[in-house]
């Protein structure tokens, strides 16, 4: 046990610190502080002594040498049971202290204000808080060291237990709490420095030599992608947007595998401005949908494979209304539906299905944020793929032109197509999805699978593929399947053969020029 005898105190963000002030002037203990805390303490009638005042030295360079003095890191470094150094800080007239509490300068969410300055930025980063907590977390079985207000509660109720001690097991906990802290702190600072050194690079495609990265964990879940697999989800530090906003209203516990499906299903459905709705499967879409209203578009998107379907992942543009909802419930089985807002009615009809998990969300907006995909003993990084069509840009390169009605469907199929695994292939009549072939390793197997899906509602479609096609077999098969316009990147050394095969069939074939290989 440590009796705490001094406190350091001096934090930005003043969560819960009166109470925790209060609860050591109870026990008698010194405290000591600096600026702002030391004034909310005055005011608040807790004694408080300030830290020039200890020191012997007045804060200075705008506040930036405060506490990086030996009185405090000798008092915070000090081994207690070394005659050593007990001797020089007594000749040195330096106190012990106990305890330092200190959250640092907000550094992260200053890098994450609109317009902020780099001045700004570098002078939130803190120098003094992250030294005084080292030297207290390295002297952990000495110092008690608090740098999460979330402890304080935990700290109070310890003093009080022990009559204004702490344990050796809770001195240690906070101690690992604070490397676990700085280390964070300083490779957010790292990265945003390094990217806005690197900005003129970043503008010309270039990425920085180090990339770090750091995360905190949301959830344990069940397991991975197979029972034997464990699992968690955690959110990228000083993120706020995207899936990690989600709200579950009702259902089971997430498991790996839906939040996989859910995120793809998330990115596919903001690509429309129009009522729409997306059944993904195993990451892949098995049905998409535009209509002019939310009940039209979900119900084309299932008919589109009501066999892959069955247990899928839904979502949305637009909030839930009754109407759709009565026809998902008849639909039959799913494992989620994500929108962004249920009306009330709609919820209570899915109170019915219990395990049926609903998830709410705020921001359709896209996140222009880097593509990580992890390989053994290293990470592959990308830009996101963000790239949209520019109608200016297409070409018609058969002899026949597609009409506007099928230029609109092979718009609405390009951007399915995003979204597909590769090899893909998805057949569309006006803007839903008749058959998706996705996955396979030739072009010509998905183009049969997407007609097999299709059936006889592949009879005068339009074909997007997600890049270009190495053989003219493909266009054959979309002939088979009736298709009556594609479009495809363009950019093979077979397009003269295969723009032939198209004027032959009579089939109008559109290029983009921007390929989407999704694997």
């Amino acid at each position: 046990m440590v009796k705490i005898k001094r406190a350091l105190i001096s934090v930005s963000d003043k969560t819960g610190i009166l109470d925790l002030a209060k609860e050591l002037e109870k026990f008698g203990v010194e405290i000591l502080s600096t600026g702002g805390t030391a004034k909310l303490f005055r005011e608040n009638n807790i004694p408080v002594k300030e830290v020039s005042e200890y020191t012997g030295f007045p804060e200075m360079l705008d506040g930036r040498v405060k506490t990086l003095h030996p009185k405090i890191h000798g008092g915070l470094l000090a081994l207690r049971d070394n005659e050593e150094h007990m001797q020089t800080l007594q000749a040195h007239d330096i106190g012990l202290i106990d305890m330092v509490v200190v959250n640092l300068y907000p550094f992260e969410k200053t890098t994450q204000k609109p317009g902020v300055s780099i001045e700004e930025v570098i002078e939130n980063i803190d120098i003094g808080g992250p030294s005084m907590l080292r030297s207290a977390a390295k002297n952990h079985r000495s110092v008690a060291v608090i740098c999460n207000p979330s402890r304080y509660s935990q700290v109070i109720e310890e003093l009080k237990k022990n009559k204004g001690a702490l344990p050796d097991s809770l001195m240690r906990d906070l101690g690992i709490e604070v490397f676990n802290r700085t280390s964070k702190y300083d490779a957010a600072i790292f990265e945003y420095l390094n990217r806005w050194n690197s900005g003129a690079c970043a503008q010309a495609g270039g990425f920085p030599s180090t990339l770090t990265l750091s995360f905190e964990k949301i959830q344990d879940l069940r397991y991975g992608e197979n029972p034997h697999q464990q699992a968690a989800f955690y959110k990228e530090k000083g993120k706020s947007a995207g899936l990690i906003n989600l709200r579950q209203l009702q259902g089971k516990e997430l498991s790996f595998n839906n939040i996989l499906d859910l995120n793809s299903a998330f990115e596919l459905v903001r690509e429309f401005t129009n009522p729409a709705a997306v059944i993904v499967k195993h990451n892949n879409p098995c049905g998409a949908a535009e209509d002019k209203t939310l009940e039209k578009a979900f119900l084309s998107a299932w008919i589109c494979d009501t066999l892959s379907a069955f247990g899928g992942i839904v979502a949305l543009n637009r909030r839930m209304d009754l109407n759709t909802a009565k026809v998902v419930v008849k639909s039959g089985f799913l494992e989620c539906i994500i929108a962004p807002g249920f009306d009330p009615q709609a919820l209570a009809l899915f109170k019915e299905k219990k395990n049926l998990r609903i998830l709410e969300f705020s921001d359709l907006s896209p996140i222009n944020e880097p593509d990580l995909k992890r390989v053994s003993g290293g990470l592959l990084l990308q830009d996101k793929d963000l790239a949209t069509l520019d109608l200016n840009n297409l070409k018609v390169v058969t002899k026949r032109k597609p009409i506007k009605q099928e230029m609109e469907s092979l718009i609405f199929g390009w951007k399915v197509a995003k979204h597909v695994k590769s090899n893909a292939i998805v057949l569309t009549k006006g803007t839903k999805t008749v058959g998706i072939g996705a996955g396979q390793m030739s072009r010509v197997d998905s183009v049969m699978i997407a007609k097999k899906k299709s059936g006889k509602l592949s009879v005068n479609s339009c074909l997007a593929s997600d890049a270009f096609f190495p053989k003219p077999d493909a266009i054959l098969w979309a002939h088979k399947a009736g298709a009556r316009a594609i479009i495809q990147p363009g950019g093979s050394i077979a397009d003269e053969e295969i723009i032939k095969t198209c004027d032959k069939y009579k089939i109008a074939m559109v290029t983009t020029g921007i390929r989407h290989f999704r694997h």
